[in-house]
């Protein structure tokens, strides 16, 4: 009897162990998208339908509102990689539900689906040293200041250094002795103490000369560094306090292209052919400006020089001119860094799933001119490294654009937009005379595609929020209704994925459709 009994667990044990490996093997076998991105399954411990919604009472929002969420879980993988866009079976979240939290937070939510799970690379999660980097920046003690926010999502824990040239504000009297009005020693002690306990390796000083205007002071950055510079240092770096990197493992994976031991002027054109025609094939300054080391050498031996010979009013101007007059170096433009010189809705450059390095310009821009808060926007690479404004496409109609929007397209769905083109949402930029760049953007942005009819040919989501909770990022997604429609929130919850092997249910829950 007992010999029997053993047997019989055996078979049910290898017959469960069957089924769980053709499983496997159909969904890895019948999956559409080219890179195979498990079948997304619910955990017995995870709670996919919350009952208290208290969070959103902080968004000010009116009720009732239109309401669905969506929990993901992040897998990091070798072979998983960053694609223009991710395309996935199924939709993303469940029906909308209609929710009143006038009253009171607890809600009973009639539709969920299971956490989606996603794959990222782990070179995306990895450490990143970059020692070897020192960025400089030109500004006042109050614009630093407000900087921070935005300076702790891609300095810290880098190991790179930053030393700024503070003055205390640009307000300056046309009789004034000196041209700047110098910092108090206290207030910029102060600061940098501040600064360096977040773990922001930074050394502010006062400016080299009292002479000095902003575009002396910007090209002073170059003496500063060099004169700091250690035996690993490889690039210094000219930014603005409004410039942000999206990925500093992307940054310095770019920069190992080139080596330091030559003369490389690392930049980026503006976006705005008008302005390229006007200041020349330079590296505009908001983006980001890397100098090699050894082009470094030759511009600080001829500091004296380029300060005295130079009479632009604008940094990045003056180091253009100093490079051409004493080198034959010339711009290595990386279309990956963005000065960002057109304006309004910007929702085509961050919704195209290119690879961003660098963005500027952001503080007073938006269809809203509130601008965008990119400190906000970033925090879901906490949790997936480099996928801050990646493209995983849903089914034929859904399109997410991590941590910026999320969009349905009515009139044929996704399947008829070519993504590989740039939405041209931005207002028209100067026209160049005789130029056959006719919309001003295709040495930069191209290729483009016609602005799409928001409400029509595209219904958009933008994130209005997003916040850590319990060491998930969660996002809230907005739209505002139209034609006495009510406002919609769609919620993701992003998460690390957990040992999902031993929480497995035997069969997928049922739900609704968006």
């Amino acid at each position: 009897m007992l010999l029997r009994a053993g047997i019989t667990a055996l078979i049910c044990l290898l017959s469960l162990t069957s089924v769980i490996f053709v499983a496997r093997l159909y969904r890895r076998e019948n999956a559409s998208s080219t890179e195979w991105i498990p079948t997304f399954r619910a955990q017995k411990h995870l709670e996919p339908c919350p009952s208290n919604l208290d969070w959103l009472q902080s968004l000010d929002l009116s009720y009732p509102v239109k309401y669905a969420r969506r929990e993901i879980n992040v897998r990091t993988t070798a072979e998983a990689k960053r694609l223009m866009v991710t395309k996935l079976d199924g939709p993303l979240f469940p029906d909308f539900q209609s929710v009143d939290l006038s009253d009171s937070f607890e809600v009973k939510l009639k539709y969920c689906k299971e956490p989606l799970v996603i794959e990222v690379s782990e070179r995306a999660k990895a450490p990143v040293d970059a020692a070897h980097i020192i960025f400089g920046i030109s500004t006042t003690l109050e614009r630093l200041d407000d900087s921070i926010p935005f300076l702790l999502r891609w300095l810290p824990n880098t190991n790179a250094k930053l030393f700024v040239i503070a003055i205390k504000d640009d307000d300056v009297p046309d009789d004034a002795k000196d041209r700047f009005n110098p910092a108090d020693d206290q207030a910029i002690s102060e600061l940098q103490e501040r600064m360096r306990k977040v773990d922001l390796d930074v050394t502010i000083i006062h400016p080299l000369s009292k002479q000095d205007w902003f575009s002396q002071r910007y090209f002073s950055l170059i003496r500063v560094m060099y004169e700091n510079r250690q035996p690993n240092t490889e690039w210094i770096s000219l930014i603005d306090d409004d410039t942000f990197f999206l990925s500093m493992p992307s940054l310095v994976e770019r920069l190992a292209e080139f080596d330091p031991n030559k003369q490389y002027y690392v930049g980026a054109l503006s976006e705005d052919w008008w302005s390229v025609a006007r200041y020349g094939m330079m590296g505009f300054g908001g983006a980001g400006v890397f100098v090699s080391i050894a082009l470094a050498e030759v511009v600080n031996s001829k500091y004296e020089d380029c300060q005295e010979r130079s009479h632009t009013s604008a940094g990045d101007i003056r180091l253009r001119e100093c490079i051409s007059w004493h080198t034959r170096t010339k711009l290595t433009n990386i279309l990956e860094l963005h000065q960002i010189d057109i304006h309004n809705d910007l929702s085509g450059i961050y919704e195209s799933g290119r690879q961003i390095l660098s963005l500027h310009h952001w503080k007073g821009e938006g269809p809203d001119g509130k601008g965008y808060p990119l400190h906000t926007m970033h925090l879901v690479a906490d949790i997936c490294g480099d996928c801050f404004l990646q493209r995983w496409q849903f089914g034929d109609d859904m399109l997410l654009v991590n941590g910026f929007s999320l969009a349905t397209y009515p009139k044929g769905g996704v399947k008829k937009l070519d993504l590989e083109k740039m939405e041209e949402t931005w207002d028209h930029p100067s026209v160049v005379d005789g130029s056959l760049n006719e919309n001003g953007v295709d040495h930069s942005l191209g290729p483009t595609r016609p602005k799409l009819d928001l409400g029509t040919e595209k219904i958009q989501y933008r994130l209005l929020d997003s916040m850590i909770v319990d060491g998930a990022v969660r996002q809230l997604y907005f739209r505002a209704g139209a034609g006495g429609d009510n406002d919609s929130i769609l919620e993701l919850l992003w998460k690390n994925q957990p040992d999902l092997e031993s929480h497995l249910e035997e069969e997928p829950r049922r739900d609704g459709t968006v």
